[in-house]
């Protein structure tokens, strides 16, 4: 099982930046893609990026240009730096993980506890 520690997140207001970490722990042996999900109140969560293993990314078409997000492969880490914070990014902030287990064995994917991002002036 994997467990996935957020860090970062708060308050800042519009234009701002802010950054937010996530570390993975525990049994696996591979981490196919790390990345970010967001939920805001009363809506779906929804993608905002992906780092695979091999260093592609992926973005949200509502964040590309002002998030980037990179990855740490040897601290099983990943990273978004937020820039030109929005209030319409305002969310709570979930970091995910697509692992295998062991050697052979299906990848599943699992989600941190979520972290608030909140931005408002």
């Amino acid at each position: 099982q994997v467990q996935l520690m957020e860090s970062g997140g708060g308050l800042v207001q519009p234009g701002e930046s802010l950054s937010v970490s996530c570390t993975a722990s525990g049994s696996f042996v591979s981490i196919a893609a790390m990345g970010w999900f967001r939920q805001a109140p009363g809506q779906r969560r929804e993608l905002v990026a992906t780092a695979q293993s091999d260093g592609l990314t992926n973005y949200a078409d509502s964040v590309k240009g002002r998030f980037t997000i990179t990855r740490d492969n040897a601290k099983n880490a990943v990273y978004l730096e937020m820039n030109s914070l929005k209030p319409e990014d305002t969310a709570v902030y979930y970091c995910y993980a697509t692992v295998s287990p062991s050697a052979g064995a299906p990848y599943y994917t699992d989600f941190g506890q979520g972290t608030q991002v909140t931005v408002s002036s």
